[in-house]
C-alpha cells in the first residue's frame, strides 16, 4: 500500500508534509506509512476518502481497479470532472418504505460513541 499511496501523492502533485497537513495527521506518520513501518489507521483513511473523494480506496488497499474511480471518464476527455460529489444518505425516495431505523450510532472526537435505539 505504502508504493500506491506515493504513487497517489505523485499524481496529485502533492508532498508528504503537504498531504499530513491536509489530513491534520503528524508528519511522522506519513512518513512511517510510505516507509513501510506502519499501516495507515481508520481515522487516516476516513480523512483522506474526505478530502479526495474521487480516490479509489480499494485500489490503495489492495491495488486492484483504478486510482480514481472517474479515471475512465479522465482518460476519455482528457480532463477531469470538477462537478462536486453529492450524498444523499438521508433522501427518504431511496430509502425501502418497509424499513425503520433501528439504530443511530454517534460518533466523538474524543473517540468514544453512543448509541440510540428509536424503536425502544
Amino acid at each position: 500500500m505504502n508504493r500506491r499511496l506515493l504513487q497517489f501523492l505523485q499524481a496529485e502533485n502533492i508532498t508528504q508534509t503537504q498531504l499530513a497537513d491536509t489530513l491534520s495527521v503528524a508528519r511522522g506518520s506519513v512518513s512511517n506509512i510510505l516507509a513501510g513501518r506502519n499501516k495507515p489507521g481508520y481515522d487516516f483513511l476516513e480523512s483522506l476518502i474526505l478530502h479526495y473523494p474521487n480516490l479509489n480506496l480499494e485500489w490503495l488497499l489492495s491495488g486492484k481497479g483504478k486510482m480514481y474511480h472517474d479515471q475512465d471518464k479522465v482518460e476519455a476527455s482528457g480532463k477531469e470532472d470538477d462537478s462536486p460529489i453529492q450524498l444523499d444518505l438521508f433522501s427518504p425516495q431511496k430509502q425501502a418504505p418497509s424499513r425503520e431505523v433501528s439504530k443511530i450510532m454517534v460518533f466523538y472526537s474524543d473517540k468514544t460513541f453512543q448509541e440510540f435505539h428509536p424503536s425502544e
